[in-house]
């Protein structure tokens, strides 16, 4: 099938700290082991609110183009992509946050990618998918089947969200019937976490601060919302909701801000598991280091996951066992949605369609 691929397209383009607007570019074309990509919707994530405030210890690209959340068709490839890469043209794909690695240090041998000290990142030292026509590394990107079209603006959020998500429920070691804790239920990462950990079959106690988020994360399978603008005793609230009152045996760390962060090893139970995902910029983990001996409590990092990581948790989402509460807004207005961000309003994901 071929495409009619324009030579410019619109883009968000960030050109200096904090600065960023709708921009005509030249469409890319990709090399020889690439894929160029017809964009059709992009999660929008905390991270690439870091990439336009240039608030992380990692540098950026500048001009940048954000986005690793990018759902849309293969319109072209590259002369080294071969058929049994397992994608061609007319393939619906997704650009994930890990745009290419080395393929051969210790880390990408052991299937943690993630890790390589050679990796690109889409959205932030390479162009990602805040543009109708993004190249993307033949060999990392995302694969949806034919018939996932029409459901793309929703698998969006798997990219990124949901693969971080899920990653970090399995490195909590939380078994079947055990609790989790999710702290920042009510967003994007937490509105997926919920999701998978229910459908894990664990008991969700969910943490966020308002009525509207507490409505959507018990909806999504939450057993229990915490309001932390309410709790009096959060530490004590959060032990309460689990059956023999001493607290969750994972919990996952989504939110933007630093309290939560010395706050999770109060409550987590004995040998229990602290996941660390959300990167409030400049903030730090803290915990007292006797209680944290005696009690064996385990404090862990996760950061995305790796390519068979991907492909489980989109086989939750096709299954339907997962979907992202995604409200779909034009490209154009990314700039509000990071205002939204700002303030702490955003319930769900948001997703653009590049084609407004």
């Amino acid at each position: 099938m071929a495409h009619d691929i324009p030579k410019e397209q619109k883009a968000q383009v960030i050109t200096a700290d904090g600065v960023m607007s709708l921009k005509t570019i030249p469409v890319p074309t990709p090399g020889p082991q690439e894929l160029l990509v017809h964009i059709l919707y992009s999660g929008v994530c905390h991270t690439d609110l870091h990439a336009l405030n240039n608030d992380w210890p990692l540098p950026r690209k500048t001009p940048l183009v954000g986005g690793h959340e990018g759902a849309g068709v293969v319109v072209a490839k590259g002369n080294l992509v071969a058929s049994g890469q397992g994608v061609d043209v007319g393939d619906y794909v997704g650009i994930p946050w890990l745009s290419s690695t080395c393929h051969h240090c210790t880390f990408c041998m052991q299937a943690q990618e993630m890790l390589c000290s050679e990796a690109k990142l889409s959205g932030y030292t390479v162009d990602g998918s805040f543009q109708q026509y993004a190249v993307a590394n033949a060999s990392h990107v995302a694969k949806f089947p034919k018939d996932t079209g029409a459901e793309l603006d929703a698998a969006a959020p798997i990219l990124c969200a949901g693969l971080t998500v899920y990653t970090g429920l399995k490195q909590s070691e939380a078994r079947p019937g055990q609790y989790v804790a999710i702290v920042g239920a009510g967003g994007g990462l937490g509105s997926l976490a919920t999701q998978y950990a229910k459908a894990m079959g664990l008991h969700v106690i969910a943490i966020d601060g308002g009525p509207e988020k507490g409505e959507s994360c018990k909806r999504l399978g939450a057993e229990v919302y915490i309001d932390y603008l309410k709790s009096k005793d959060l530490v004590a609230d959060v032990k309460a909701a689990t059956a023999d009152g001493v607290g969750p045996h994972g919990v996952l760390l989504l939110a933007p801000m630093e309290k939560p962060f010395q706050q999770a090893t109060g409550y987590v139970r004995s040998h229990g598991t602290v996941v660390c995902i959300g990167m409030p910029a400049g903030a730090k983990v803290s915990m007292p280091v006797f209680d944290t001996v005696v009690r064996m409590v385990q404090v862990k990092g996760s950061y995305v996951g790796n390519r068979q990581d991907m492909v489980e948790a989109i086989d939750f989402f096709l299954r339907g066992l997962v979907k992202a509460p995604v409200k779909v807004v034009g490209m154009s207005e990314l700039g509000g949605v990071f205002d939204a961000m700002r303030e702490n309003k955003v319930v769900g994901r948001y997703v653009l369609d590049t084609s407004r």
